[in-house]
């Protein structure tokens, strides 16, 4: 199946947007975990344990967030506009 010049971009920005899925994942799982440890260790300092995890977590979906534009970028940028992708597709899938 050709899909045309921007198979590459595709393939790419999928890949691209799945690893910044799972990282973002790992990384609020890890974030959380580590917390939970934290207050279960020293209670007393929950509010600022989970002040900070907030936080962070806010930071890393904004870094998930902006790889996932990167990859959108990918896809429009190597491919063309949204119309020349959903014709080229759409040739693909008869």
């Amino acid at each position: 199946m050709d899909i045309g010049g921007f198979g590459w971009a595709f393939g790419a920005a999928g890949i691209g947007a799945g690893l910044a899925a799972i990282g973002a994942g790992l990384g609020i799982g890890r974030l959380a975990g580590q917390a939970a440890e934290g207050i279960a260790r020293q209670p007393e300092a929950a509010g600022a344990i989970r002040g900070i995890t907030i936080l962070t977590a806010a930071f890393i979906e904004g870094v998930a967030l902006f790889a996932v534009v990167v990859c959108l970028l990918a896809i429009l940028l190597g491919g063309g506009s949204l119309n020349t992708i959903a014709e080229t597709l759409a040739k693909a899938a008869n």
